[in-house]
């Protein structure tokens, strides 16, 4: 069974920190493509930044350069973003996405609620 588990989510003071995780079970980790994305109430879902399969590239939403950093951990088959100096606009859940890089079989994860606010 496909499962992709996200945490870290929770209350942020505008300014601070937080890491996101996705654990990934069910398929070969290292065969896909991982990124990260959010959505906003009453909003669209936004890319935020995908990281290749062994995480020699990554890529980035112009927004989002400088402040958040995708990283992987095939070993733990995890895949974590690191969200720094955010603002009340960053409210949002954020959802884990999985590419296999030939096929393009994706899956998402349930997601995990970001609130950014004093």
């Amino acid at each position: 069974q496909v499962q992709l588990v996200e945490s870290g989510g929770g209350l942020v003071q505008p300014g601070g920190s937080l890491r996101l995780s996705c654990v990934a079970s069910g398929f070969i980790f290292s065969s896909y493509a991982m990124s990260w994305y959010r959505q906003a109430p009453g909003k669209e879902r936004e890319f935020l930044a995908t990281i290749t399969r062994i995480g020699g590239s990554t890529t980035y939403a112009d927004s989002m350069k400088g402040r958040f950093t995708i990283s992987r951990d095939n070993a733990k088959n995890t895949v974590f973003l690191q969200m720094n100096r955010l603002i009340p606009e960053d409210t949002a859940v954020y959802y884990c996405h999985a590419a296999h890089w030939f096929t393009g079989r994706a899956y998402w994860g349930q997601g995990t609620q970001v609130t950014v606010s004093s």
